[in-house]
């Protein structure tokens, strides 16, 4: 049995993160939850009444009553790289939500710390330990397309601002700090390159299409906020072998009919659709090419269902998962940090390219 704690208790925890680790309660325990806004601390209470409550950092990092194993960081992204690193320090593994960080230089300091503590790592989106996305990798290097070469990716819509339901506060993904990219492209990114290997070139156009926007939240309603970071990109990607994708990722668009995924090879295609994407263990729609004489084989064979389904279904919940198989039964992680730091700097080339037009060539690896 691992013990939990958890580090933010917004919106993004009390819709996926605590109901995900409730229902691996026979798993892990939640015995600390943290956040500076009392109101959500007893949202968390409400999930797992024997945690034990803090307001204060500090002293939820100096938590002795029963040693947390893991802690999951549900901050806002900007905060991710003091959280984390302090948890570190405290001596506890550590679960961070996208990105790992705001700058490569703060990204491999966290890896050189946990490493030199010897602790578990994990770093979300976690789209490559999906159903969906673990049985993907093995369909499209099977043949069963031929050989895979373009991926392309959109996702996006009008952001939080728009979210009449959202809990916390939008205005923070409008600075550049986060924006569309840090927000939602980052689960492609996972998936492009969890997919294709590391990227070797970015390059990007897009910009602020919106420079202003009024917020639909009842307890901000009217108010109108600037825009400060590019609201949309058009990101495309090179790989190896003569592979490459592009990523349509953007706070700046009202509606679309468009698949979220889709993967094309010489014999075939893979799509996953807006109703498809959010379910880690969705069907999938594929294309077989039938070069006979006949062709009796051509076509679609729309909502394929996943052969071998994980026990969640869930892109955040797969992560969870993940996460307590690897520090329970010593799987080999599949979130790591090198993964997300390979991201974030494709979304920081992504942002250089915007500005200056260059292709900018990415050095690391996953």
């Amino acid at each position: 049995m691992l013990n939990i704690g958890i580090i933010g208790c917004g919106d993004v925890a009390t819709h996926s993160y605590m109901p995900g680790l409730k229902a691996l309660a026979d798993r892990a325990r939640v015995v600390a939850v943290f956040d500076i806004v009392p109101s959500r601390v007893d949202d968390a209470l409400a999930f797992f009444p024997d945690a034990a409550p803090y307001t204060d950092y500090d002293a939820f990092v100096a938590h002795d009553a029963e040693k947390m194993d893991l802690v999951f960081n549900l901050t806002p992204a900007p905060l991710h790289r003091e959280i984390t690193s302090k948890a570190l320090e405290a001596g506890y593994s550590v679960y961070s939500e996208k990105p790992i960080a705001s700058t490569l230089g703060d990204a491999e300091a966290l890896v050189a710390l946990a490493e030199s503590k010897g602790l578990h790592f994990f770093c979300a989106p976690a789209m490559m330990v999906t159903g969906r996305f673990m049985w993907l990798k093995e369909f499209i290097y099977s043949g069963a397309i031929g050989n895979p070469y373009f991926i392309k990716g959109q996702i996006g819509g009008m952001g939080p601002a728009s979210w009449r339901t959202y809990s916390g506060d939008p205005r923070v993904f409008y600075t550049p700090k986060v924006g569309p990219l840090i927000d939602l492209g980052v689960y492609q990114l996972h998936a492009l390159t969890g997919l294709f290997g590391p990227a070797r070139t970015v390059s990007a156009v897009g910009g602020i299409m919106n420079p202003t926007r009024k917020l639909l939240q009842p307890k901000f309603f009217g108010e109108e906020i600037e825009v400060q970071a590019p609201d949309l990109y058009s990101i495309n990607l090179t790989f190896d072998n003569n592979r490459s994708a592009n990523l349509f990722n953007t706070f700046a668009m009202p509606a679309t009919k468009s698949a979220m995924f889709e993967i094309y090879g010489s014999m075939g295609a893979v799509s996953i659709g807006q109703h498809q994407w959010y379910e880690g263990n969705g069907t999938t729609d594929i294309y077989v090419r039938d070069e006979s004489e006949g062709g009796e084989a051509e076509g679609w064979n729309n909502d394929s269902p996943l052969p071998n389904p994980i026990e969640v279904d869930g892109i955040l919940e797969s992560g969870i998962l993940h996460a307590i198989d690897v520090m329970t039964n010593g799987t080999d992680n599949v979130l790591t940090a090198a993964h997300a730091e390979h991201v974030l700097e494709i979304m920081l080339a992504a942002g250089e390219s915007l500005t200056t037009g260059d292709s900018i060539a990415i050095t690391s690896s996953l």
